[in-house]
């Protein structure tokens, strides 16, 4: 279950050069863009778990820097090196290494890495005008649509390893000030932490 809190989510970097004289215009404003952030709904539609809806706030910026917080849930923060996974009820942390991290779980590229895509999938524009389409070079990983508006991310669908329709949606998607605390974990007393790099 953590797999998919830690893969369910998206990108921004610079790939634009590579794919701009096909894919949809956003897509290229998308990857120069600096920073985004955006409050999000995450749906979940399993024949194992039904439908699930949580909400969170995100926010990226170039350099691998990632804050995911799930409400009553989940806290992702990367600052470029290290990823930092809190889990407020059982109030336990956990420190990667955030490129083994990407490694091990390729999707979380498309938040922290976008220019390895390449490497992981192939980019087409579709389905739909305002659609991009990676489609893995690699068994084992979904194939994922996303769906930009305006020059930013708006949009993520993908099938997870469950069979799991998951669709993230970022409501009100904007290039914020920049914020370097935004970043940084300071974890709350009483916090166990599990492993280490």
């Amino acid at each position: 279950m953590r797999r998919w809190l830690v893969c369910g989510c998206l990108g921004l970097g610079s790939l634009g050069s590579l794919w701009a004289g096909e894919l949809p215009r956003w897509w290229l404003a998308f990857t120069r863009t600096p920073a985004l952030a955006s409050p999000f709904v995450q749906e979940s539609d399993s024949a194992v778990f039904g439908k699930l809806r949580r909400e969170g706030e995100l926010r990226l910026a170039q350099g691998g820097r990632l804050r995911l917080a799930y409400r009553k849930g989940i806290l992702l923060v990367a600052d470029g090196r290290t990823l930092i996974q809190y889990d407020p009820e059982a109030r336990t942390a956990q420190r990667l290494d955030l490129r083994s991290a990407a490694a091990s779980a390729p999707m979380l590229n498309l938040l922290v890495k976008p220019a390895t895509l390449a490497e992981t999938f192939r980019l087409a524009p579709g389905p739909g005008p305002e659609a991009v389409t990676l489609t893995p070079r690699h068994p084992g990983l979904p194939a994922v649509v996303l769906e930009g508006q305006a020059g930013l991310l708006k949009r993520v669908r993908w099938t997870d390893a469950t069979g799991a329709r998951q669709m993230l949606e970022l409501k009100a998607p904007r290039v914020p000030a920049a914020d370097p605390a935004a970043f940084t974990f300071k974890a709350p007393a009483g916090t166990r932490w599990l492993g280490s790099l």
